[in-house]
């Protein structure tokens, strides 16, 4: 290890709440002070003053209303931190808080920071998907639509898309969302999510996950975006979600002098982009990029985190990958737990790092599809 490593010292989370306004167990909570409860306790359980956070990088993708003007800023101020500590908002769309925890650890590699927080929030119950996309023409600009023939298509058409091309039936993407109940469901009740949950407005475990799922139940769902032949529901997509998560990183130099003990460090990174249109999966030519970049392979490979923002995207990706469904979302994905859109990222790695620990587990790759057509693939290593 080098001494400029950047290194994970804590990680946490919020429950996941449903994002129904006034009836999650969220909903009714500014989603500035669902972050800002989560940064409180973070530095507070990694016994760092917060006056040492160089900058805190926040995922936000709805950055209007109460999510706007600079979210980052306003959470860090209402945990309480000193006003010197800077915070900056980024949006990467579904995987804005992953790639915050990119540019956290680039800036400790560089030398820019010492001691950084990366994270999000997203309260989909106060500020709606896409309230961030009214007025004008919308968007997407005319030269781009031009470029793509005005065939650009919701990200559920474009799941449904996917499931075409890789021949997924309606039967195989319920199996995944049935299992992702049960996972989830069983690690709430084994205490595997204990370490990484705070308690947060009353809510203490994630609100989403439906206990007795089944097949049979899943088949009497409608197709949502295609009616005749589809097979993308409610039931094997991810929910609408409110919730927060974030992480601190240090160097392995600053971690040493501070008497912290790394859970893991952030060993490879990679992001890429891919066609608009099919959109979601990305995921695959960037968990070959990072694997490459990281001198590792598939094998190596002991935890996958892969954001279920529809059943197919992940059924895809397995596909294509040969890694082993066991081994990915071993706690349940977005579609039990919920996708509270900018804090997903930092969800899922607190998640895998918790889970690292706990299992001893050497390397975890976590990887997250992105509108637009862009996915953010990270390796962590157990340190």
């Amino acid at each position: 290890m080098s001494q400029r490593d950047a290194v994970i010292v804590q990680a946490l989370r919020t429950p996941v709440g449903v994002g129904k306004p006034g009836k999650g167990g969220l909903s009714h909570t500014h989603p500035g002070d669902l972050g800002a409860h989560v940064l409180e306790n973070l530095v507070a359980r990694a016994g760092v003053d917060a006056g040492l956070v160089d900058d805190v990088i926040w995922g936000t993708v709805s950055q209007v209303g109460e999510q706007a003007f600079n979210a980052a800023r306003n959470t860090l101020l209402g945990a309480g931190f000193p006003e010197s500590v800077p915070g900056t908002t980024i949006d990467r769309q579904c995987g804005s808080s992953q790639q915050a925890v990119h540019f956290a650890a680039a800036g400790l590699v560089a030398g820019h920071y010492d001691v950084v927080i990366a994270g999000g929030t997203e309260s989909m119950s106060r500020v709606p998907m896409f309230s961030n996309a009214q007025g004008g023409d919308g968007p997407f600009p005319p030269r781009m639509l031009e470029r793509y023939n005005n065939s650009l298509v919701p990200q559920g058409i474009s799941a449904e898309m996917i499931a075409e091309k890789w021949g997924l039936s309606r039967q195989q993407l319920d199996e995944i969302a049935v299992e992702s109940h049960e996972r989830a469901a069983a690690a709430t009740d084994s205490g595997a999510f204990a370490d990484e949950i705070l308690e947060t407005a009353g809510l203490t475990a994630d609100e989403g996950i439906r206990r007795g799922t089944t097949l049979e139940t899943l088949a009497g769902l409608r197709t949502v975006f295609k009616e005749d032949g589809g097979v993308v529901t409610a039931g094997n997509a991810s929910q609408i979600s409110d919730g927060s998560a974030a992480l601190l990183l240090t160097t392995s130099e600053k971690a040493a002098e501070l008497g912290l003990t790394p859970i893991a460090r952030v060993h490879s990174v990679a992001v890429t982009g891919s066609d608009p249109i099919l959109m979601l999966t990305g995921v695959i030519p960037a968990t070959e990029k990072v694997l490459a970049r990281s001198g590792l392979s598939l094998s190596d490979i002991g935890a996958f985190e892969v954001n279920e923002a529809f059943a197919s995207v992940v059924a895809a990706w397995l596909a294509e990958t040969g890694a082993d469904p066991k081994l990915t979302n071993a706690a349940g994905g977005a579609i039990a737990i919920g996708h509270p859109l900018g804090a997903s990222g930092a969800r899922l790695m607190t998640t895998l790092v918790h889970r690292m620990r706990r299992d001893g587990v050497r390397y975890g790759l976590q990887t997250m599809c992105e509108g637009g057509g862009m996915a953010n693939a990270t390796i962590l290593e157990l340190l």
